[in-house]
Order: structure tokens, then sequence, then C-alpha cells
């Protein structure tokens, strides 16, 4: 860290227009926007915050309310308890949340596929907040400062938190909380899949499973402004339609349709050169299907379950690569997470990506919120918000 405020790389350093602005979906027009707004990291831009000038926020009592779990189950777990989280330490900050992201990870921790590193815990992985407090000789960070994380450490769904400071970036004053806690971990975890687990070129063909969910939307709209061929499952008609807004050329209806054969009727059989699939059990086999001679897989959600195990020899008849990435592994590195970061907000300032924030509920209803995102109901993204907080 230096100075004041970490540093952000965008494409368009002088312009930052409202990211509620609606553009066409035009795979050429996105692209050449693209082209004219290319990254240039010799030419760092330095962010304040519009909360800078504030010298001090005063900080609530000790306790402070948030969602606990003390036994893995259903959305019933979720606990609405007063909790202690203390000060920060050397290299932390305290952290006041106005926006929390709801992602599937979540579900996965509360469910138990995913393990917990101890019980009882505060789930979530996103949020947006404004800084508080600063551990003893901490420079980079100051109180005031607007800052979003996505992913480690866990225990996002408070109304306070203690982070690394190290783990969290500086927002742009002209990204709302709202939409910058629908798109950090979404976003970033679209820029490792489109731009490092697989590089996705113009003239690629590709499927993009829950395309209307919350990451597929953003895959949908990055992946045609870089020139791709999209093609995305949907589960409904309502469904089908947000697809088609966000940049899908082929939209298949999984109700409707089984998508093995459209897939293989889109592309004459050729197949495409990846699939990015978060569903698991219920697509993975169809998936590998879907791919021509040495085409990637990419899985990276089990929405549906734990795909089966499969055999070298499933991979070896089209010399097949796959993959099961994670977000942590692409952005473990301070240079590499505000490198991710500062590519999707700049992606929001010229207009590629358009936030679905489609679904707002208040923290301590948290539990709704799951019931909802696990039964199909939330189609975009989904934010909670703290009680008391004004957006």
């Amino acid at each position: 860290m230096r100075g004041k405020c970490d540093l952000f790389v965008l494409n368009q350093p002088h312009l930052l227009p409202n990211p509620f602005v609606t553009k066409s979906t035009n795979r050429h027009s996105n692209l050449r926007l693209q082209q004219q707004h290319q990254l240039n990291f010799s030419k760092p831009i330095l962010f304040k915050s519009k909360f800078a000038t504030v010298s001090a926020i005063s900080t609530s009592s000790a306790m402070v309310k948030a969602i606990r779990v003390h036994e893995i189950g259903g959305p019933e777990v979720l606990k609405w308890e007063d909790i202690e989280i203390g000060e920060p330490k050397d290299g932390e900050i305290k952290v006041r949340n106005k926006a929390i992201g709801l992602n599937f990870i979540d579900i996965y921790f509360r469910t138990g596929v995913y393990k917990a590193a101890a019980v009882p815990f505060t789930p979530g992985m996103e949020a947006v907040g404004v800084v508080t407090a600063v551990g003893p000789g901490l420079t980079g960070r100051q109180v005031g400062d607007v800052v979003a994380y996505a992913g480690n450490p866990m225990g996002a769904y408070a109304e306070e938190q203690i982070l690394p400071a190290d783990k969290v970036v500086p927002v742009p004053s002209s990204v709302d909380p709202i939409v910058a806690a629908s798109v950090m971990l979404k976003g970033m975890t679209a820029q490792y899949l489109l731009r490092r687990s697989f590089k996705v070129e113009s003239g690629h063909t590709i499927l993009v499973h829950a395309a209307a969910g919350g990451v597929g939307s953003l895959l949908c709209q990055w992946a045609n402004a870089l020139g791709a061929t999209v093609i995305g499952t949907v589960s409904t008609k309502e469904k089908a339609v947000q697809a088609e807004e966000d940049g899908c050329h082929h939209v298949i209806v999984t109700k409707q349709e089984r998508f093995v054969e459209r897939v293989a009727e889109i592309t004459s059989g050729q197949g495409v050169e990846v699939v990015y699939d978060s569903v698991g059990k219920d697509t993975f086999e169809g998936s590998l299907a879907c791919l021509k001679t040495r085409g990637y897989m990419v899985s990276f959600g089990q929405a549906s379950g734990a795909p089966d195990p499969i055999s070298l020899s499933a991979l070896a008849s089209k010399s097949l690569f796959l993959t099961r990435p994670s977000l942590m592994h692409y952005t473990a590195k301070r240079d590499k997470l505000l490198e991710t970061a500062g590519e999707v907000f700049a992606n929001i300032a010229t207009g590629v990506l358009r936030v679905r924030a489609n679904h707002k509920y208040p923290l301590s209803q948290a539990a709704q919120a799951h019931s909802d995102l696990e039964n199909r109901k939330t189609p975009g993204s989904v934010v909670l918000i703290p009680d008391g907080v004004d957006l």
C-alpha cells in the first residue's frame, strides 16, 4: 500500500459515468467500446473516497448485530444475534457495513458442503462499508474510506466487522455501495473465469449455465463485449428474456429443451471452446459432451450438488481440459486483487457491465433471502442491508 489510498487502474480514468446507465448489448459496439478504453497500467489513478475528508466517525458499542450459524442446516439455522467484535489490531481495520452481497457459497457453508473453520460462525464473503477505525500504525487506510472486499475472511453478515487491511479495495465514488456489494465477488469471479482460467477471445463460442444468475449475467455481458458467441441456459422463459438482454446470442430453456442437443445444433456439431458450469451434478456430464476437441470445462459451482466422479478416459476422448478454480487462488496476491477488482470497476464505468441488483433484504431477514436464492426466485444479484442503513 502507498500513501492514503490504494491505486486503481480504470479504462477511462477521466470519466466515471453512472453505473446504472443502460447500454446496448450489441457485441460489436461493446467490443469497440472496450478497445477504446484499454487498461493502462502505466498510468495508475488514485481514487479518494468522497468520505475521505471525515476525520472521525463515532463507532457503535462493542456489541453489534450479526447472523450466526450454530449448526448446519436449512435457512432456519441463520440466527439474528448480538456479537462482540472488539477493535482492530495491527494490519486490521473496522468497517461499518452498508451493503452485503449474498452468494451461493454462503449456502454451501450453511449446509455443510463447505466446512467452516469453527462453529458457530458468521457467514458472508462480500461487503461494502465505511472504515470506522484503523489498527495501530496502519497506513494506506483511514477513517471514512469506503471500501469493499470479497472472499476471505468470512463474516460479512454483520453490522460491523474487523478485516485485514490488505484484503479490501477502495470503491470509486461513482459506484453505489449496493452495486459494489452486488458485483465484487461475482464480478471478480467473472474476470478470472473469462480472462485467466480460460481466455475468451473474439470468435470463440462459449456455453454459460445459469445465464440469468448473478455470475452468469456478468459472464454473458462480458463475453459478448469480447466478441464471443454466447450460448446460455436458463430455467424459465422469463429468465431467457434477461439472458438475451445480457448478450446471449442463443438461449436454451432447460425445462423445454435438452441443452446438449441444442448446443450441437447451434454449433453444427462442432461444440464450444469452453463451458462455464456453476450448476454441477445436473449439468456436468452434458457440459463435457458440449465441448469441442481440446475444449475447456470450467466447473466453478455446484448449485444442484457435487458432480459424480469421472474417469480420465472421459477427458481423453477429446483431449479435454477440466478445472475447478477458486477466486481466492486468483486474488491471493495484493497486486492481483487490485488488478482484478480494478478491471471490474472499469467495465462498470464504461458500461460493459450492467449490474442487476434486483433484490434487497434486511440483513435480519437473511434466512428468507437464502430460501429465495435456493428456490431460484432471485435472478440477478441479492444484497443484504444492515438495519438502519439508508441507501
